[in-house]
């Protein structure tokens, strides 16, 4: 038996005394008109694949290729060019010298599959292969195989690195998981919540279950939490730094019974059968539950918080096989393992696709709940009531409100008109992430590193949650106020009274013009005095894209388009707009700088506000922290990202820096 490729002369003029059955592969080579690799690289003229079936054709003596159908062959051989062809023609050339099989054949060569999956994909019924049960050993290894639950990740050194994350170099614009940051900043923020865990977007059903899971935790009344979070902010501290204080509070003790709860519901349904986590009609009579399975979720009384949770689950009409679970109990069952139910819920699909892992899968209650605490801090104590969040009674909360809602109720305290959370849920979005060499990123990283990923057992998320939250600050987090300053001093002695209308009233070329003659003016001046360059414009010019007579940031010329779309207009964007180009027209610039995202951040975030800043309900000091918060809210997203692939990939200390790349400066 000779396996023949294409290239070199080797088998040229071959004799054998034994009959010889030659495959020849690599017709498709005398097609290319390029080199590529391998054997099939050095074909040439005489040495190519057809050429090379003639040579072993004249040396066997025959006239054509062995097929099922044309079984060409002599005593001496046959030649084939499918592999699958060889038994039989082996078959054949043996049968003309006198040999038969040493036992009769049983089965066919047709293709059995020992392992496969269609992803949900309809195939058609010749790509649609069953898979068969393997042969010994290694049927009882495939099982042991089949056992084990999601993907199983390779621990690898991850400083500056990241599977969750990554920037194109050329557009400047982060993914997560795949999902551009320009896709993430058009989907609502609940599905936003649960793409960083489960590498997935949420739809209708899961994205109710994450409004019910972080919505019950954002009510601080009574908990330490809340309290640490109050004397953080009465001592004056940033509103990074508030929240921290009580996330810190969330330790490995706040979580364990949803942890357990959610362990023990992938262990008793792993190999049940259930593929959709939404089918409530699973028959759980196969599944058996120990009594000391069972104890993980009965609470020792009644628990309301467990009820108001299941009441508003069934209210937003989702679906879940866990939750039916649970409530089958017959007993009460704690507020933990409802949310347990739900994380398990929300994972199972990716889970049992092995798109993320077990332990990524354990852990998701824990960082629903820190979303929901984080959430929670950023607002004052006085806010929080035993039965309402700030104002709105948590029932209503809990049955009918989205997430995005949520988070503008947390920063402006009140409740949104139709649409008017919407600017905040594409601001969240834009945050989440500019990747993992970002100072929030690294820290979260840092602290997983410093915990120990190789036993993921110690590492303590609301700590690594910390991490990112102490390296967020002024610069970066609350740098979105410079962009607001900026704007209040050019609109302050206006009288622009709402910024969504186009029918504002005010020349904004103008108004542009004649700050940029006055930019220029302290720009020269300050060359002639050597005072130095007056202050850098905020939103103004990136590094990255320039060069070019017109500069465009791509991410906020598809933000420009997407508000259009949607009719929206803000005067502050438009604004910015007609800065750029009178920086030009007045010799500021030897070219048209862009407007940068950071811009139509500050843009969208005081157009929200504008009106309660006029009337004199918020401060400039209440913007600057509404814009800090609006980042933290993002982050916490995307940092959720990077804590959890580091805790699946990373190793001990991985992110410290060798002492010879270390330096002492003076």
């Amino acid at each position: 038996m000779l396996y023949v490729e294409p290239g070199g002369y080797y088998e040229h003029g071959l004799q054998s005394a034994k009959p010889v059955i030659a495959c020849v592969v690599g017709r498709w080579k005398s097609k290319l008109t390029r080199a590529v690799g391998h054997a099939g690289a050095l074909a040439g003229s005489g040495d190519d694949a057809e050429t090379k079936e003639r040579w072993f054709m004249e040396m066997v003596g025959v006239e054509g290729i062995f097929t099922p159908q044309k079984p060409v062959c002599s005593a001496k051989g046959a030649v084939v060019i499918n592999i699958a062809h060889i038994p039989l023609a082996l078959t054949k050339v043996m049968a003309l010298n006198g040999h038969a099989p040493d036992f009769k054949p049983h089965g066919d060569l047709s293709l059995k599959a020992w392992f496969g999956g269609n992803h949900g994909f309809k195939l058609p019924p010749e790509l649609d292969i069953p898979v068969v049960e393997a042969i010994a050993p290694y049927d009882a290894q495939i099982a042991e195989l089949a056992r084990q639950v999601g993907a199983a990740l390779l621990r690898q050194p991850m400083k500056d690195c990241s599977g969750a994350s990554q920037m194109d170099p050329a557009t400047q614009v982060t993914s997560v998981h795949g999902r551009s940051i320009l896709e993430l900043a058009q989907q609502p923020l609940e599905a936003n919540f649960a793409l960083p865990l489960v590498h997935e977007g949420a739809g209708e059903n899961d994205r109710a279950l994450l409004n019910v899971a972080v919505g019950a935790e954002v009510n601080l009344h009574g908990d330490a939490a809340l309290a640490a979070a109050d004397a953080a902010r009465e001592a004056g501290n940033s509103p990074n730094t508030v929240m921290a204080a009580a996330t810190s509070i969330i330790g490995p003790k706040r979580v364990e019974k949803a942890l357990a709860g959610a362990d023990a519901l992938i262990t008793l349904f792993a190999q049940s059968g259930l593929t959709d986590a939404r089918d409530e009609s699973f028959d759980f009579r196969r599944i058996a539950v120990p009594d000391t399975v069972r104890a993980t979720f009965i609470a020792d009384r009644r628990d309301p918080r467990a009820e108001a949770m299941l009441e508003a689950v069934t209210r937003r009409g989702a679906k879940s096989a866990f939750l039916r679970f649970l409530r089958e109990m017959k007993a009460p069952v704690h507020a933990d393992a409802v949310l347990a139910g739900i994380a398990t819920t929300l994972a199972w699909g990716p889970l049992m696709r092995r798109r993320i892992s077990r332990l990524t899968a354990r852990t998701l209650p824990w960082y629903l709940r820190l979303y929901g605490v984080m959430i929670g801090a950023s607002v004052p104590g006085g806010r929080h009531a035993a039965d309402s969040f700030c104002g709105i009674p948590m029932k209503e909360l809990l049955q009918s409100w989205s997430l995005t809602d949520l988070v503008f109720l947390a920063v402006t305290g009140r409740r949104p008109a139709p649409g008017q959370s919407e600017p905040l849920q594409v601001l969240i979005g834009l945050l989440i992430s500019n990747g993992p060499g970002a100072i929030s990123a690294q820290g979260a990283k840092g602290a997983v590193s410093s915990d120990g990923p190789q036993t993921p057992g110690r590492v303590q998320i609301n700590k690594a949650m910390v991490g990112f939250l102490t390296h967020s600050g002024y610069s970066h987090g609350g740098n979105g106020y410079e962009g607001m300053a900026f704007l209040i001093e050019q609109f302050r002695d206006t009288r622009l009274s709402d910024p969504k209308s186009r029918e504002h009233g005010l020349d904004l070329r103008e108004l542009a013009r004649r700050f940029a003659r006055s930019y220029k003016q302290d720009k020269d001046q300050g060359r002639e005095l050597g005072s130095g360059e007056p202050r850098a414009l905020p939103g103004v010019h990136h590094p990255v894209f320039k060069g070019k007579p017109v500069n465009v940031d791509p991410r906020e010329r598809f933000l420009a388009k997407l508000l259009e779309e949607r009719g929206d207009y803000n005067v502050f964007h438009d604004y910015y707009r007609a800065l750029v180009q009178a920086l030009y027209d007045e010799g500021v610039s030897p070219y048209v700088f862009c407007v940068n995202i950071d811009a139509v951040i500050a843009a969208l975030l005081l157009g929200m506000f504008w009106q309660d800043y006029r009337a004199g309900r918020l401060t400039e000091r209440d913007l600057e922290t509404a814009a800090f918060t609006v980042f933290l809210y993002g982050r916490m997203i995307g940092s959720a990202a990077e804590i959890d692939d580091h805790l699946n990939r990373g190793r001990n200390m991985d992110t410290r820096t060798p002492p010879d790349r270390c330096r002492f400066v003076t």
